[in-house]
């Protein structure tokens, strides 16, 4: 089986998100190629029912029907059902990763004729920006029913129906919704996705975040059928946290949420560790009468490097008092500061530092810069194991 993962504004970590979640699902990637934003990964066996709700990082997932040449693509899509709706007029759009399909797209436009089908091809009217800046193409209309992936490698075309499309509505409003919110304090949904895959803990396995806030990673670990332990010691965040899982009316059995310091509770039995802790303080001084506040645009690199060190001093007591119980992975995000020197540098967290005082190991490929070009605050993603 062949599938095409269209990536996220990440495709970097969408991609590792991506070979994760295979391995949590006990999925074996066979080969896989990349293509601008597409990733085609040929696997041992079909992915779960609506696995694309599972995935944080992804846009779309499609179901390549038929590979080769155009023409075989042709001959091969006249056994294939393109279209299973109910109503005759439909639109649809195909997201294009290839230099030539001019046949295959012929093809389309015939098809649906002699099928008597009042078919129209819509363009991918919006664009996403990545992490680097660049802009793809992304779809932006609610009225098309149908979408195709055309997707070239070394002279021959796969081609694909996208059986899977991310929900970023239902996700916006699950996050807008619940009783408890932190605003920019919160970590939101997608990314809490990507990291419960990225400490591929699996089904039924038991994950803990010490950093737990109101409960966003635990919400997301939860619906995926997994057990969590939050831990925070900020009083109203454990409440927030009890108050949203009660919300979502997840059994209590599956998650224990308790006020505690991480640097000395003991957790037996946990699988895994995903969490955001602190990522620092908002940048404001106030004017001496009339207090008024105002906002800094960016650390000084003098600041930001002291932010760092209170950062990596606080990770190593919370994880050397954890590891001992934690059988996989450890998944943490750093504070990844923007600063106003000469050369507009980013200040990180010394993981070589945390490494050594810790005697876990990075995992290769990360850590991975999750932020946008104008946030003063981005975030480096490590995922370590012991």
């Amino acid at each position: 089986m062949e599938y095409i993962f269209i990536l996220g504004r990440n495709p970097e970590l969408s991609i590792e998100e991506i070979f994760c979640f295979l391995r949590r699902k006990k999925i074996k990637a066979i080969r896989n190629f990349r293509k601008e934003n597409a990733l085609l990964i040929e696997v041992n066996e079909l992915l779960p029912e609506k696995a694309i709700d599972s995935l944080g990082g992804t846009v779309a997932i499609g179901e390549v029907l038929c590979s080769g040449k155009d023409e075989d693509i042709v001959k091969c899509l006249e056994t294939k059902s393109l279209y299973e709706g109910t109503e005759n007029k439909f639109n649809y759009v195909i997201w294009e990763f290839s230099d030539d399909y001019g046949e295959i797209y012929l093809y389309l436009k015939k098809r649906f004729k002699i099928e008597k089908l009042k078919a129209t091809q819509k363009q991918l009217s919006g664009s996403m920006e990545l992490q680097g800046g660049e802009r793809v193409p992304f779809i932006s209309s609610k009225l098309v029913s149908e979408q195709y992936i055309i997707l070239g490698e070394e002279g021959k075309n796969y081609f694909g129906k996208v059986i899977g499309m991310s929900d970023y509505e239902e996700m916006e409003r699950r996050d807008m919704d619940k009783p408890v919110r932190r605003g920019k304090l919160s970590i939101s949904p997608r990314l809490a996705k990507i990291m419960v895959n990225l400490s591929e803990v699996r089904d039924g396995g038991k994950l803990v975040d010490p950093f737990c806030g109101i409960g966003a990673v635990l919400q997301e670990a939860l619906l995926q059928g997994i057990k969590v332990v939050g831990v925070d010691i900020d009083r109203e965040a454990i409440e927030g946290a009890k108050r949203n899982l009660e919300w979502k009316k997840f059994d209590k059995k599956n998650y224990f949420v308790i006020r505690e310091d991480s640097r000395k509770l003991k957790i037996p039995g946990v699988d895994a560790m995903a969490s955001e802790p602190d990522l620092g303080e908002k940048l404001r001084v106030t004017e001496d009468k009339d207090e008024k506040i105002i906002i800094r645009k960016t650390y000084s690199f003098e600041r930001a490097e002291a932010r760092m060190k209170e950062f990596e001093m606080l990770m190593v007591s919370v994880l050397n008092n954890l590891k001992e119980y934690i059988s996989g992975r450890i998944v943490f995000t750093a504070p990844f500061l923007k600063t106003f020197d000469k050369r507009k540098r980013r200040v990180g967290c010394n993981i070589e530092n945390i490494l050594g005082r810790t005697k876990l190991r990075l995992v290769r490929e990360f850590p991975i810069a999750d932020f946008r070009e104008g946030q003063i605050t981005g975030r480096q993603i490590f995922v370590l194991e012991g």
